[in-house]
Formats: C-alpha cells, structure tokens, sequence
C-alpha cells in the first residue's frame, strides 16, 4: 500500500484511535490506572474467589497456615533450641514476624507469576498491564487481615496490651506491600521472557526467610556495618517495625530507614523495567 492510500485509510477512519507508551522515565501514568480502578477491583476479587474456590476448609488457611508455622517454629527454635525472643513469648515473637513475611511471600509469589497466568487477557485486550501484578498483591491483603485479628487474640491471651504505637502497622504494611510489587514487578517481567523464574522463586524466598530476623532477634546480627548490609533485604525493617509497633520498646534504629531506601530503589527500577519490557508482553507471552 502506497503513502496516498494510507492517508485515505486514515481520513477513512477518523475514530481511529493509536496508542503510543507515555513519555517520561518510568512511564506509569497514574490518571490512566484511576480509570482502569474497576478492572483492579474485578482482578483483585476475581484472585480472592479463585483462591478459595473449592477448597474444603476456604478462608480457613488464612488462619492455618499462620498457627501451624507458629507451633512448629516455636517447638524447634523456642523450645529445642533456646533462641533469644526479646524477653516476650516466643510464639507471639515469631508470629508477629510471620504476618508481614506471609504477606510479602504471597505477594511475590502471585505477582511473579500473574503475567503468564494471564496471557489470554493480555493478549486481546489493552489495559495497562501493571493493574495485573498490583491486583495479585492487593488479593493477598484478605489473609493478611485475617492473620492480624489472629494475633491480638493471641497477644490478649498471653496478656500483652496494645500501645499507640499499633498504629504504626499501618505504613509499615504498606511498606510490606511496597516491598513484595517491587520484587514482583522485576520477576513478572521475567518471567515472561524466561519461565525458570517461577522455579527458582519459591527457593529464593527460602533463603530469603532465613535472612530476615523473623525466628531470632536482630540483635545476634552485629550493629555497625554488617547489620547495615543486613537491613539492604527490604523485610528487615518492615519484621522490626511490626515489633516495635505491636510491643513497643527501643523505637526502629537506621535499618528502618535503610530497608525503606532499598524498597524504593528497587520499586523505582521495577517500575522502569516492567515498563520497558510491557511491549513485548503480548508477542512473547
């Protein structure tokens, strides 16, 4: 076809309307995912409803899986192995620690893998394809908020009160979530290209669990430089800011600040690679 007849396919068709990638560094056009907020809704309760759909026990292992880690971490590292709690209760000590991983470990593991798993809606339709990996993030917050009720009875029960600082959990859930889309963002995007990635992320957070001070103190890490390097895994800050929320005490030291930074770095360069593989997610997909 010839430049003349291209004009007149265009002249004929006035309504035509081409989609060009947003200009800028990141590209993420926040107008744009507020118009598309009913798809986040549909997606995010669309997970919940797949999650549980034909499950005997349903919302149950929200609870289960919480108690069950709780009860075998407590019998290994609290009782056989003596390890330090902060002078509190080492079952409440570990399952305050585990809420924040469970919720960052759901998260990563449904985003890591929520582009594939969609491939016959992103292949058909446009939509920006970053509402994916967010709304399998935000279908993870149901178990999370289940999990907390847990824990303040369990909390009332060994006779621990709430202080103002509960308030504090709030941002630092969000930093949690922060934490996991950012992670998400990088392994999604891969895992378009190479599939080995949603093979090597359930051995990743493994390793990943065990650096993060959820079944002993931070304080068997050494301060100075080499807890510093330490708080780099953005869930360090997230397990000692839940504890320090949830009983108080010394307030967070600079591995709050620390993890923060490096949630942000990589958010930030999540949010550039995913954008700049997005065109290429509908051919390879």
């Amino acid at each position: 076809m010839g430049v003349a007849d291209e004009k007149a396919v265009v002249k004929s068709a006035p309504n035509l309307v081409v989609l060009k990638p947003r200009k800028g560094w990141l590209g993420i056009d926040l107008k744009e995912l507020w118009q598309y907020r009913e798809l986040i809704y549909f997606l995010t309760w669309r997970d919940i409803k797949v999650r549980y759909k034909q499950a005997v026990l349903g919302i149950a292992w929200a609870i289960l899986q919480p108690v069950l880690t709780t009860a075998i971490t407590s019998l290994v590292f609290g009782l056989l192995l003596k390890v330090q709690s902060d002078g509190l209760p080492y079952p409440v000590f570990v399952l305050s620690a585990l809420l924040p991983w469970h919720l960052f470990q759901l998260s990563l593991q449904k985003s890591s893998i929520s582009l594939v798993g969609n491939a016959n809606l992103i292949t058909k339709i446009y939509f920006p394809r970053i509402i994916i990996p967010i709304s399998s993030v935000l279908a993870v917050m149901v178990d999370f908020l289940i999990s907390l009720v847990l824990l303040f009875i369990a909390m009332a029960i060994y006779g621990i009160t709430l202080k103002w600082t509960v308030l504090w959990v709030i941002p630092l859930t969000l930093l949690a979530v922060f934490a996991a889309l950012a992670v998400g963002l990088w392994l999604s995007a891969l895992n378009v290209q190479y599939r080995d990635v949603q093979q090597m992320v359930p051995f990743l957070l493994q390793i990943w669990m065990y650096a993060t001070p959820i079944v002993y103190p931070i304080t068997t890490i050494p301060e100075g430089t080499l807890r510093y390097l330490y708080s780099l895994n953005p869930m360090v800050g997230v397990v000692q800011g839940f504890r320090w929320a949830l009983f108080g005490g010394s307030p967070p030291d600079m591995t709050l600040l620390v993890s923060t930074v490096a949630v942000l770095l990589l958010l930030v360069g999540g949010l550039f690679y995913f954008k700049r593989m997005e065109k290429t997610f509908a051919d390879v997909v």
